[in-house]
């Protein structure tokens, strides 16, 4: 039943996802600044939301069953929604840095904050991940956990944190020494982040 209550929130979220960036309102607060992670998936996302667009004609033309073709329009309708607020979501919700620390952030699939007074280091990475759907994605180190956080399986930022740190996930707390993820732009994420966390 919580599985049931999860699969419906995240659905909802989608949609108001999409909406506010039909109307470009991506959630960026007061005083924030804004890193994208985007860039990578937006082509391939794209390719799917294409396909999934021209099969709903297609259905429609080539499925001669009244019910039948009812069934897959609406099927296929639904597919072509999710996928675009899938890509709403992560255009809206960007990951946020402000003056206390940094909100790492997939779609509404993850949303985590470290504070800058535990990043002990930031650094450029290149580093490929063993799942492309799976968003959060441990990996267990001689210190501790570096929960890594990719965009189709990719991470280039590395935060490592002064100590195990507490941060919050869909399945609950979890205790990390580091947080890896990806940045549109790691070169200038890494120097603001050196800047704000005063390790620069």
């Amino acid at each position: 039943m919580r599985l049931v209550v999860r699969l419906i929130k995240l659905e909802l979220a989608l949609y108001v996802a999409l909406g506010r960036w039909i109307v470009r309102r991506p959630q960026v607060p007061a005083a924030t600044t804004p890193w994208g992670y985007s860039r990578d998936v937006t082509p391939v996302m794209g390719l799917w939301i294409f396909a999934s667009a021209l099969e709903v004609p297609l259905v429609h033309v080539l499925v001669p069953w009244d019910s039948v073709r009812l069934v897959l329009l609406g099927v296929s309708v639904w597919g072509l929604l999710w996928m675009l607020g899938m890509l709403a979501s992560i255009r809206v919700y960007p990951h946020l840095a402000d003056e206390d620390g940094v909100r790492i952030r997939y779609g509404k699939f993850a949303d985590l904050r470290v504070p800058w007074d535990r990043v002990a280091a930031v650094t450029r990475v290149d580093r490929d991940l063993p799942s492309s759907i799976r968003t959060h994605q441990p990996l267990e180190t001689d210190a501790g956990t570096d929960l890594q956080i990719g965009v189709s399986a990719r991470a280039n930022v590395h935060l490592a944190l002064v100590g195990p740190t507490e941060v919050t996930t869909p399945k609950g707390p979890m205790t990390v020494v580091a947080v890896t993820f990806l940045v549109d732009d790691p070169v200038a994420f890494v120097a603001a982040a050196r800047v704000a966390s005063r390790l620069a």
